[in-house]
C-alpha cells in the first residue's frame, strides 16, 4: 500500500507488458487506497515506440491527470538482438545509440510530456527504473558500456528534471529504482538462481517508495530501500 499519497490515488504504470511493470500494476490494483491505475503497454492501440518521439508526445496525451504515482518500467537490455558488450572491442556505434534512445532518451521524453500530469499542492510520486551499474561510483567490474553509459545518463536526465520540477511541485518525490535481480524475460540470460520474484521485488519498491521524503532531488534507491551512489 502507498500510505504516503492520497485516499484515491491514480497511478500510471508505463511498459506494463514487462514483468515488473506487470507486478506493479497487479500489487497498485491490490491497494484499496488506488482509484485507478492505468497500464500503458508496448501493444498499446496507439502504437508508440521509445524511439519515435511523435508517438511518445502523442501517447501523454491519451493520459489525461492528474497522476499521483506513475511508474515507468520500460527499458531494455537486449536491443536488436544484441546483448550487454562484454569488451571494449564490442562496442559500436549502433548499439549503443539503441541502449540511448531506449534506456534514456525514450524515458526523458515520457517524463517531459507526462511531468506536466502530475497533480499539483499534494505529493506526487515519480518512479523510474534504472540500475545499479548506471552507478559510476559503484563501477567495479567493467563490461556492459552501452546499458552502463544509457543508465548513467537516464540518472542525469532524471536527477535534473526533479531538481526543476520540485520548484513548481515541492511535495514532489522522483526515485530511480535498482529493481535488485529479478526473474523476466530481459535478466534471464544473464541472471542466476538466486534472481528474485518480481512480485517480491515491487513490494520492496513500493515501500521504498513510500518511504522517500521530498528533498527537491532524485533518489537512486534499491528494492531494500537502501541509497545507491550516483
Amino acid at each position: 500500500m502507498m500510505n504516503s499519497l492520497r485516499d484515491g490515488y491514480r497511478a500510471l504504470v508505463l511498459g506494463a507488458s514487462g514483468a515488473i511493470g506487470q507486478a506493479f500494476v497487479q500489487a497498485l490494483r491490490q491497494d484499496a487506497r488506488c482509484a485507478h491505475v492505468q497500464s500503458v503497454t508496448r501493444a498499446d492501440p496507439l502504437a508508440w515506440d521509445l524511439r519515435d518521439p511523435a508517438s511518445i508526445a502523442a501517447l501523454a496525451q491519451q493520459l489525461p491527470g492528474p497522476w499521483h504515482l506513475v511508474v515507468d518500467a520500460t527499458g531494455a537490455l537486449t536491443l536488436d538482438g544484441r546483448g550487454p558488450e562484454k569488451r571494449l572491442p564490442d562496442l559500436d556505434a549502433p548499439g549503443l545509440l539503441a541502449s540511448l534512445q531506449v534506456n534514456a532518451i525514450g524515458p526523458a521524453l515520457l517524463l517531459r510530456h507526462l511531468a506536466p500530469q502530475l497533480a499539483r499542492g499534494e505529493r506526487v510520486v515519480w518512479a523510474k527504473l534504472s540500475a545499479r551499474v548506471g552507478s559510476i561510483e559503484d563501477n567495479h567490474k567493467g563490461g556492459w558500456y552501452s546499458y552502463r553509459a544509457a543508465k548513467a545518463a537516464l540518472n542525469q536526465l532524471l536527477q535534473t528534471a526533479a531538481i526543476e520540477i520540485s520548484r513548481q511541485r515541492p511535495l514532489a518525490v522522483f526515485a530511480a529504482l535498482q529493481p535488485g535481480t529479478v526473474k523476466s524475460p530481459l535478466s534471464q540470460p544473464f541472471v542466476g538462481d538466486d534472481a528474485v520474484a518480481p512480485e517480491e521485488a515491487v513490494r520492496g519498491l513500493l515501500a521504498a517508495l513510500d518511504a522517500l521524503p521530498p528533498s527537491g532531488r532524485a533518489h537512486f534507491v534499491d528494492y531494500a530501500g537502501q541509497p545507491i551512489p550516483w
